[in-house]
């Protein structure tokens, strides 16, 4: 790491920029960098993938740590820099120039790689949303995302508080996450206008006798009217209404009342 440019120099040198349109912001502190890349614990020897590395900040802490990285980048004007970084550690780094929305992923590994990004912040929530809701097993073994502190407070938000919606009962049914580190924007090129976090997901047992299709369908109708009690916002589930009374769980509730559990229970009962 100590025969490495500064990244700064790096991107002065190929002449980047942080671009909007592709939801671009570039970390350069490499303390904070490799706190983010100590997250899922010891990489040393795992395979990790990672989405939108940019110049590569996050990606040299990454392979500091010793990881296998497999890096997905849409931006053609960042992957000579990449380049830089696989001939300083030789055999460590993969990158795929490509649309991470559209790369086949699980395909790219044998095993099960730890995904850790510094998501684009125009994509980030549909390509989680995508990992959350694939086959369990997952095909990952742990992701460490940034997000918008506001994006990370909905993936980690208890059940009576604002921030508790789909989001929340999707990252945390079947898997457990928590903010591992709050980011300041002052440390992004450029600052964004936001906050940002670290969020650590690793996933958990599937609660067994739950089609993820039903408990997607009662979250959908519950928090799509989320000021409106159960009994009207889940008029368009059949038998859902019903079903809660059975289950003990009072219609004339609002949806962020209602605890992951008892969604479970509900999707649960309906699935069978």
């Amino acid at each position: 790491m100590t025969s490495l440019p500064p990244l700064r120099e790096v991107i002065r040198r190929h002449g980047l920029s942080a671009s909007k349109a592709l939801g671009q912001n570039f970390l350069f502190d490499s303390q904070l960098l490799d706190r983010i890349a100590r997250v899922p614990g010891d990489l040393s020897g795992q395979e990790v993938f990672e989405v939108g590395p940019g110049p590569g900040g996050l990606t040299r802490a990454l392979l500091g740590a010793g990881a296998q990285v497999t890096a997905v980048e849409r931006d053609r004007r960042c992957i000579p820099a990449l380049a830089e970084l696989g001939d300083a550690f030789p055999g460590q780094l993969r990158v795929i120039e490509g649309d991470a929305l559209e790369v086949d992923a699980p395909a790219l590994f044998a095993g099960k790689p730890h995904i850790a990004s510094n998501l684009p912040y125009n994509v980030g929530t549909a390509l989680l949303v995508g990992w959350l809701s694939a086959d369990w097993e997952p095909w990952w073994a742990s992701l460490t995302l940034m997000f918008q502190k506001e994006v990370a407070e909905r993936i980690v938000a208890a059940p009576g508080t604002d921030h508790y919606g789909r989001l929340a009962v999707l990252a945390q049914w079947r898997s457990s996450a928590r903010i591992a580190m709050p980011v300041h924007r002052s440390a992004f090129t450029p600052p964004p206008k936001v906050m940002s976090a670290v969020v650590h997901i690793v996933p958990g047992d599937e609660p067994p006798g739950v089609q993820f299709r039903v408990l997607e369908k009662l979250t959908a109708a519950a928090f799509g009217q989320r000021r409106k009690m159960l009994r009207q916002s889940l008029k368009g589930v059949p038998g859902a209404v019903e079903t809660a009374e059975a289950l003990g769980i009072d219609p004339t509730r609002r949806a962020e009342t209602v605890s992951v559990a008892e969604f479970v229970r509900l999707a649960r009962a309906l699935s069978n």
